[in-house]
């Protein structure tokens, strides 16, 4: 028969269990140390193609710069810069003729309420609008506020500045107040 006696001093430890849980451990790093580095490879590889498309951008704005430039040294030789101005000046002349001054006319027409007239009217043509200098004469108070209120409301009128309200002239005709007024006509 025999008998087991542990003459150490120590007894006999395992370390099975450190050895099994640093091995998982280890195993666990390896695993997260691979989607570390394929993520990262994916980034790179994204960054890449984004620094390509921004080069190949680059390129295009310069590109188009060169041109620009070429045509403004193009359009500031004298010769065409005449012909520029000429543009512009037939251009305004046909911006003029082609504005609708009846359609203006008649939507300032639908927006005078009873009791008030247009004494004067001075048509300008700004930018494809109509800056409209009026001069209109009132009946009554409330015919007044009846005009610019549908003034403001139309869709065709805008940007109304009241320059002047004054008392009427002998030839007024029965108006009690005269106004001066400024809009912009714009019509799509």
């Amino acid at each position: 028969m025999r008998v087991r006696l542990n003459l150490a001093t120590k007894p006999l430890a395992s370390h099975r269990r450190f050895l099994v849980f640093s091995g998982a451990t280890g195993a666990l790093a390896a695993v997260f140390f691979l989607l570390l580095s394929w993520h990262v490879n994916s980034v790179r590889k994204a960054d890449a193609t984004l620094r390509s498309q921004i080069a190949g951008t680059l390129r295009r704005v310069d590109a188009f710069t060169a041109e620009r430039q070429e045509l403004e040294r193009f359009f500031s030789e004298p010769s065409n810069a005449q012909l520029h101005d000429r543009a512009t000046f037939v251009n305004t002349i046909l911006d003029a003729r082609s504005f609708n001054w009846t359609r203006m006319f008649m939507d300032l027409e639908k927006v005078l309420p009873g009791g008030v007239r247009v004494l004067s009217i001075e048509p300008k043509q700004v930018n494809g609008q109509a800056a409209v200098k009026l001069t209109v004469g009132a009946a009554t108070e409330e015919d007044q506020q009846k005009f610019l209120q549908a003034l403001e409301q139309s869709g065709a009128f805008s940007h109304l500045q009241l320059t002047n309200v004054r008392s009427p002239h002998q030839e007024s005709g029965g108006d009690q107040v005269v106004l001066e007024l400024t809009v912009i006509y714009s019509r799509a």
